[in-house]
């Protein structure tokens, strides 16, 4: 026997038990409740933040006034939203935010009331948004405006929250005829009665919705943290729509959404589409970011400024290098 090898392991195993752990990075993000946060589901039970020195706080947004003030505040370090939203920050609340990653195209649906069987049949009624100036509420002007409707003379709009609240108004008012809804939201309403009126990229073409965007000081003095949280976010996602992995996943969105199984597994197949799914490794679309910046400019006045005033990809670069 060859003590000598022995020792020698055993001093290194030691030596491994003795080394201290890697040092946690506190982040307290903000998300919408929705499918999209699978990679985020899977990064925390697959200790992909943990590898990679960060603990996340995931707090749920009931709104976009909310998850936008709170970020402006310093509540949270990082969201994950519409990105309209942060150029409504920048050009609205002139709070400088920037867009780091992008994410995917909303998955959103219009959604309307049983007794509505044509998107003219919506005139002279109540649509519910999440906020009015912002995000999906133009993807719903717009999609009413190709069938003739006006905003502000031909319908009634009404600030609800976030897309969970918008449904919730729906069943519970049915003066609220119409909504944009992402899943579960957008099956869940299917289920209560509700009509689907098709997938709104069908009618405005590609779009870049849900993304992560920060404060940029806060990102320039964490660059370091930004990039990691990246290659965790990017590692939670390839683990999430790997097939391998299908069954775990799924029942991350039963647990993470409170969903019954079989709505999980629609989920997961709206997820892990190869074709429409979540953005592969969370790139940033950049053709879709210019659709956002054109829905704003025609609802908002103005022209649509250029896309790289809203944007800093350069974390999202560095974190990809070598993964």
């Amino acid at each position: 026997m060859n003590f000598g090898k022995w020792i020698a392991a055993g001093a290194a195993v030691m030596m491994g038990l003795a080394a201290p752990a890697m040092a946690q990075t506190p982040l307290t993000i903000m998300v919408f409740q929705g499918m999209q946060n699978l990679p985020l589901f899977a990064a925390q039970s697959q200790g992909f933040f943990e590898r990679n020195g960060l603990k996340v706080d995931i707090k749920i947004a009931p709104s976009s006034d909310e998850l936008r003030n709170g970020l402006a505040e310093g509540r949270w370090q990082i969201v994950h939203g519409a990105i309209d939203n942060s150029v409504a920050m920048v050009e609205v609340a002139k709070a400088d935010a920037v867009i780091f990653m992008g994410g995917d195209n909303g998955f959103n649906s219009l959604i309307v009331q049983g007794d509505i069987n044509a998107i003219e049949d919506l005139r002279g009624k109540t649509v519910a948004v999440d906020a009015t100036n912002t995000a999906y509420a133009f993807l719903l002007y717009e999609i009413l405006r190709q069938k003739g409707l006006k905003r502000g003379t031909d319908y009634d709009v009404k600030a609800a929250g976030a897309s969970f609240r918008r449904y919730e108004a729906m069943v519970q008012d049915k003066s609220l005829k119409a909504a944009v809804l992402n899943p579960p939201f957008s099956l869940r309403a299917v289920q209560a009665g509700l009509k689907d009126f098709g997938l709104a990229v069908k009618a405005v073409g590609a779009y870049q919705a849900t993304g992560g965007f920060v404060m940029r000081n806060w990102a320039q003095a964490n660059s370091d943290t930004v990039v990691r949280y990246v290659r965790a976010y990017v590692e939670g996602l390839r683990w999430a729509i790997d097939p391998a992995n299908r069954d775990a996943a799924t029942k991350l969105l039963a647990d993470g959404l409170k969903l019954p199984p079989e709505l999980a597994a629609r989920c997961y197949e709206f997820a892990a589409d190869p074709a429409t799914g979540l953005a592969k490794d969370a790139r940033f679309d950049m053709n879709g970011f210019k659709n956002v910046l054109r829905l704003r400019a025609e609802f908002e006045g103005g022209m649509p400024p250029a896309p790289e005033k809203y944007l800093d990809l350069s974390y999202y670069q560095r974190a990809l290098t070598g993964m």
